[in-house]
């Protein structure tokens, strides 16, 4: 089954300097391979790519079910000179939540 990623997991961000952390949480353990599987450093380039330069590395947190994903910019691209609107991770963390995941199990 596919469904948006913020139907079986939640997200928080932070940003500093030219790098943007995302942390994505399963909402159930079940749904954690999902995760491994769906959120590899290309997935994530490919939705967010216009705002990542450098790599997208992905951390395992297995014990609370959770992936750390740590996107670098240019050098150059900071929150604080950022020319896009909103250069904060929170931002990249709520559209990252939209993208759609297969391989759900039944039910949700």
């Amino acid at each position: 089954m596919s469904v948006p990623l913020y139907e079986i997991a939640t997200a928080r961000a932070g940003d500093k300097g030219n790098l943007n952390t995302i942390s994505v949480v399963a909402r159930d353990p079940r749904w954690y391979p999902v995760l491994l599987g769906e959120l590899t450093p290309e997935r994530v380039r490919a939705e967010l790519g216009e705002r990542f330069r450098g790599p997208v590395t992905v951390h395992r947190m297995d014990n609370v079910h959770a992936l750390i994903l740590v996107c670098a910019r240019a050098s150059d691209d900071t929150v604080t000179t950022s020319l896009y609107l909103d250069a904060h991770g929170k931002t990249l963390a709520a559209e990252l939540l939209g993208m759609e995941v297969a391989g759900v199990p039944e039910p949700l």
